[in-house]
């Protein structure tokens, strides 16, 4: 059984399990590409030696890549190890060997996603409100709940409950893969209640883009239309934050649940199955109504105060042309 064959079946036996065709296809590719040189070697006949080859030559220009492909020769080698197919250490093990004998890559600024301060939330959102359409929409509903892109434009109206104003996110759509409950503020009500059809089928989009499902790139060109380019859309998660952790007293698990971030700490889990979701509708509710501009706390005007502007935010595709980082 050589490398190659057994890689490529293990694949075909789990991809099923991959959450999206691009990560089942991004796996696939970077084994073709990048650990080719081990793909007609005997499974029990990879060494350190066969891996480092793989690996040396984009270990500083690819980093990234490189991390991954470690990765993934190392599962395919642990697995041959339970069918039996190996035995010993495993040759692409990182920490404690690999580590060991690749040089050290140099440590490299982190990318943060440029954020409006927290401040200049209400002067946005008054302008954010003028526009049409429901792309616009979508970019509120998204700042008023802190939710990622993603799981906005997947948004359907089965997960809304509108009565016990709760969305209930799939964990197939979250990042954790665990299912997320978003206590939603008189804001966020009133924009579902406003788009929610009168005949709404429950697997109906929430928030529909001109051919179905919206691009990554709509809630963007929202920001883009509004001449705001030193923002993103991920940014309006750290803005949260931010204004959760300096203005507002709620204790820092309930700000990290209400960000969907994994909870490390069994403490802070038992916490989450507690009194967690109430503490989140005061926060949510909070939050919905410093961004309205009716919370009684002072807002300032940053100088980017847009001029009003009610053109029309299309739903088709759009055509391509400092604040606590908060991670994906």
């Amino acid at each position: 059984m050589t490398f190659g064959k057994f890689a490529l079946d293990l694949l075909d036996s789990i991809e099923e399990g991959f959450k999206n065709a691009k990560h089942r296809q991004q796996w696939r590719n970077t084994l073709v590409t990048y650990a080719q040189p081990l793909f007609q070697l005997p499974i029990d006949a990879v060494s350190t030696s066969d891996v480092l080859s793989v690996l040396q030559p984009i270990w500083l220009t690819k980093p990234e890549t490189a991390s991954r492909v470690r990765g993934r020769i190392e599962r395919v080698l642990d697995a041959a190890k339970v069918k039996g197919l190996r035995s010993g250490e495993n040759p692409a093990r990182g920490r404690g060997h690999l580590d060991l004998l690749l040089p050290k890559r140099p440590k490299e600024d982190v990318k943060h996603h440029a954020a409006l301060p927290f401040r200049e939330i209400a002067s946005f959102f008054r302008q954010l409100r003028l526009r049409e359409g429901v792309a616009a929409r979508a970019l509120e509903f998204a700042i008023l709940t802190a939710a990622r892109s993603g799981e906005i434009r997947g948004m359907t109206w089965n997960e809304v409950n509108l009565e016990e104003r709760l969305w209930k996110v799939p964990g197939n759509r979250m990042k954790a893969g665990v299912t997320h409950e978003v206590p939603l503020s008189d804001a966020a009500v009133a924009i579902l209640t406003a788009a929610r059809p009168t005949k709404a089928k429950p697997e109906t989009l929430v928030f529909p883009g001109g051919r179905g499902k919206m691009s990554d790139m709509t809630l963007t060109a929202v920001l883009r239309r509004m001449k705001r380019d030193d923002i993103t859309v991920h940014g309006f998660r750290s803005t949260f934050r931010d204004w959760a952790g300096e203005v507002t007293q709620f204790a820092r698990e309930e700000i990290e649940m209400a960000l969907a971030h994994t909870i490390e700490s069994a403490t802070e889990r038992a916490y989450r199955r507690g009194r967690a979701l109430p503490k989140r509708r005061e926060l949510m509710k909070a939050w919905g109504e410093y961004c309205s501009g009716t919370s009684g706390v002072s807002v300032s005007v940053g100088a980017n105060d847009l001029e009003a502007d009610t053109s029309r935010d299309e739903q088709r595709d759009p055509r391509p042309g400092g604040p606590t980082t908060v991670p994906n």
